[in-house]
């Protein structure tokens, strides 16, 4: 897909970038039988272009939107992030509603949020698959195949139809709901005009953006260009299947990992966290809010037991970038002289979030243990930002934004949570030790 290809091309330069990897030893010599084993750590997550996706319609039955009726979207959108959505001028051959792309936008140039009427954002399209017919309720349908590009019908269509501004026909109106929520209005206003019609069931999209490029900016159409992606069974038929099952399938998860911490220890309890706990104020916060690991590193050097810290960025990128397509995700490794009774654990950034951090469980895993050790990673809440939806919440800090505080006992993330469902942990990270 179109909207996939240039999204490694990015570095989420917004995670602060580390320098080499750090280390730490003890003045003693190791104890019991020593070995090297090479620690792995893989985003494994296969990213999705958009962070939300749905269908609205009317209430009645068939579900058209009549004139003087409306309906409603409600989204959430972080900064330069905008919602699209399609739905069809019903008493035509082949036009839909639609935002120019990427669509409606709901944030001013300072990150405010933007309300109150945005019709004139909304424009009238021609699919290019039907001639057309004069509009109105008499229209033959479906009418006389044809094979033109998407084109804007801008007062007048390719047959001569005369047309008002989409923004005299359908008026938008954009509500702030707090935490990054928006409400979007669709009001028929068609009624009594020349151009009346009813509005058909629609499709609606939000695209996630990644150092400051959206990753489905046309989501649902592109202007001269060919239809696609079922766009055509709303435009000739107001049916929303195809469309609605093909934004749900690049509809999901997009997440850099920030740059890897790994302890190894002995003889103490997990050096970076405790369940129950709130933030130490060691460094985990800068991990779990903006992916930077420099200050828990240096912190832990100074502990007893703490054998040796690492921060593993990845190359090139610095952050750990997902799977994009058939591309495999970021990758880091780093060479470990352990001994027995050793511990590791690791820390890295669930980089679209306000500060969430993947970490191992417990007390760490058995460091001297080869295998996968991914079934003892889990996803935690630092309890120091208020959470809003991964990769649409205006204060994330890699989404150019200033986390709000709040002061939490460290918790394991839900799952379903209040905003989406993630995919397992070993579908998102994965952690070997050989």
């Amino acid at each position: 897909m179109k909207q996939l290809r240039n999204i490694r091309k990015w570095a989420i330069i917004a995670l602060i970038p580390l320098g080499l990897a750090a280390c730490k030893k003890d003045d003693k010599e190791p104890e019991g039988n020593s070995q090297s084993i090479t620690l792995t750590v893989e985003n494994v997550l296969q990213s999705q272009p958009l962070v939300q996706s749905g269908t609205f319609q009317g209430n009645g039955t068939p579900a058209v939107i009549l004139p003087g009726q409306s309906t409603t979207i409600t989204f959430y959108a972080a900064k330069g992030e905008a919602l699209s959505f399609a739905t069809m001028y019903g008493w035509s051959n082949d036009l839909f509603f639609a935002p120019v792309n990427p669509g409606i936008q709901v944030y001013d140039r300072n990150g405010n949020p933007i309300e109150g009427d945005v019709s004139t954002q909304v424009k009238l399209w021609d699919n290019g698959t039907r001639i057309n017919q004069k509009p109105g309720a008499a229209i033959n349908h479906p009418g006389t195949a044809d094979s033109k590009n998407i084109a804007e019908v801008n007062g007048t269509d390719a047959q001569g139809n005369a047309y008002l501004a989409a923004s005299k026909l359908v008026k938008a109106t954009l509500k702030y709901n707090g935490n990054s929520q928006f409400t979007l209005t669709l009001q028929n206003t068609s009624g009594g005009t020349a151009n009346e019609t009813p509005l058909s069931p629609g499709v609606w999209s939000v695209s996630y953006i990644a150092g400051g490029n959206l990753l489905a900016p046309n989501p649902l159409y592109v202007g001269g260009q060919p239809t696609a992606n079922g766009l055509t069974g709303i435009a000739e038929a107001g049916d929303n299947t195809d469309l609605s099952a093909y934004v749900k399938s690049i509809t999901g998860i997009f997440t850099p990992l920030s740059p890897v911490l790994a302890v190894v220890y002995n003889g103490i309890d997990n050096p970076i966290f405790k369940v129950g706990e709130k933030d130490r104020g060691k460094g985990l916060t800068t991990i779990a809010q903006q992916g930077n690991a420099a200050t828990l590193a240096d912190y832990l050097k100074t502990l007893t037991g703490v054998k040796a810290v690492y921060v593993l960025p990845a190359p090139t990128t610095t952050v750990l970038l997902p799977q994009v397509g058939s591309a495999k995700g970021g990758m880091v490794s780093q060479e470990l002289k352990v001994t027995d009774g050793d511990r590791l654990a690791i820390a890295t950034m669930y980089g679209f979030s306000n500060d969430w951090f993947f970490t191992t469980e417990g007390n760490g895993v058995d460091a001297t243990k080869k295998g996968d050790i991914s079934g003892s990673i889990r996803l935690y809440d630092d309890g120091t930002a208020v959470n809003q939806f991964p990769g649409a919440g205006v204060t994330q800090f890699n989404l150019a934004g200033t986390p709000l505080k709040e002061d939490q006992p460290i918790a394991l993330v839900p799952n379903p949570n209040n905003f989406t469902t993630l995919p397992e942990i070993n579908n998102m990270i994965r952690v070997i030790l050989k």
